[in-house]
């Protein structure tokens, strides 16, 4: 029975190897030479990027256990009660928009960003699973999405903040690289790209604080408190980040994924106030707070980056943690009353059009609680 059952354990080790170094969804791997252009970073030090003040999630064993147990157990509305309706978009539409800035919402973190005549993808996550194997995580809480990939027109151009599962999806890229222009991301999320079939001459990395013009518009990454990885041994191999995106009349900011931390403030020094601000308030808990907020501090986070609007992102698409799937808007909307702060929370597919009357909050997420 003993060699049996260590039989089984050695399959099962072998196999979690060959899937790990044989399966295209873990992406590439740095060269000598790019990890040369990495040491030029301030994040990066022994081989890996680090947080602000060396900043990373303490979990204890004790916690891994409470957190496996709570993510499998069984937790009242982690999920909506039934599929969640989204708004279509269309193609035509998109492909002939020339009106005011707006945002399409995905859900999660993927946006389409149509501003100054371009049609901007933010963490273009649109898989029904946000794992490297359908077997190894929870499905979209929709049954549909605003508009498929293979529907969508022209893509200027992606936005990327971390490599995540959540954020950077394989299948989405193998499906959307042929239609898009250019690829923004930090510094190393490239090699996953390359190792997909896109054309060096078409990724462009940036380090926190650097600037890229895109057109008329400038994209600045800038920081977040957080972590990469999307295998056994890569964590901390690729940066993570927030992103600006100016126009001559309109500021945007994208949190990406983050804890809350003292970057908030520095990001709104050097680039806000901001018109909008799409910020991370989901898939939180106070055993991994150091890397993603809770939604009291999204609402400071706000604040802190100096922005006139605020929208809560990270969430309504996929549980990735053990709260109730509403509970993230509903608690950032207590504080963000408190703080004076304007929020909007549009359906899935919903435009969020600036410059325009700010948009009425429906609670529609109790239509599925």
């Amino acid at each position: 029975m003993v060699v049996f059952i260590g039989g089984i354990i050695l399959i099962l080790i072998v196999g979690v190897m060959l899937f790990v170094n044989f399966s295209p969804q873990f992406g590439g791997s740095a060269t000598k030479a790019q990890k040369a252009i990495y040491t030029q970073s301030q994040q990066y030090r022994n081989g890996v990027f680090a947080n602000i003040g060396d900043v990373k999630m303490n979990m204890g064993f004790n916690d891994y256990i409470k957190s496996l147990v709570g993510f499998f157990g069984p937790q009242p509305k982690s999920k909506p009660k039934e599929n969640i309706t989204v708004q279509e978009a269309d193609s035509l539409n998109i492909a002939q928009y020339s009106g005011n800035t707006r945002l399409i919402w995905f859900g999660h973190s993927t946006f389409l960003l149509q501003i100054n005549g371009k049609s901007i993808l933010i963490d273009p996550m649109f898989g029904e699973v946000p794992a490297p194997s359908p077997l190894l995580g929870s499905k979209r809480f929709s049954k549909n999405l605003p508009i498929e990939i293979e529907k969508l027109p022209k893509i200027d151009a992606v936005i990327l903040s971390h490599d995540h599962y959540d954020h950077l999806d394989y299948g989405s890229i193998l499906k959307l690289k042929d239609k898009v222009g250019v690829f923004y991301t930090p510094l190393g999320v490239g090699v996953h790209l390359s190792e997909w079939g896109v054309e060096p001459g078409r990724i462009k990395e940036l380090d926190w604080w650097e600037e890229a013009t895109f057109g008329e518009l400038i994209l600045a990454c800038t920081p977040a408190q957080h972590f990469s990885g999307r295998g056994l041994t890569d964590g901390g191999k690729t940066l993570w980040s927030s992103w600006v995106i100016k126009s001559a009349s309109e500021n945007i900011f994208f949190s990406g994924d983050s804890g809350y931390g003292s970057h908030f403030k520095d990001i709104g020094e050097k680039y806000g106030p901001f018109d909008f601000a799409m910020m991370e308030c989901g898939q939180y808990n106070t055993l991994w707070q150091e890397i993603h907020m809770l939604p009291e501090e999204t609402a400071q986070a706000g604040v802190d980056v100096k922005a006139k609007t605020i929208m809560p992102i990270h969430w309504g698409a996929f549980k990735l943690a053990m709260h109730p799937w509403s509970e993230p808007v509903e608690r950032l909307a207590i504080r963000a009353a408190e703080l004076d702060v304007s929020i909007v929370v549009p359906r899935i597919g919903q435009p969020v059009v600036l410059n325009q009357e700010p948009m009425a909050i429906t609670e529609w997420w109790n239509e599925f609680n």
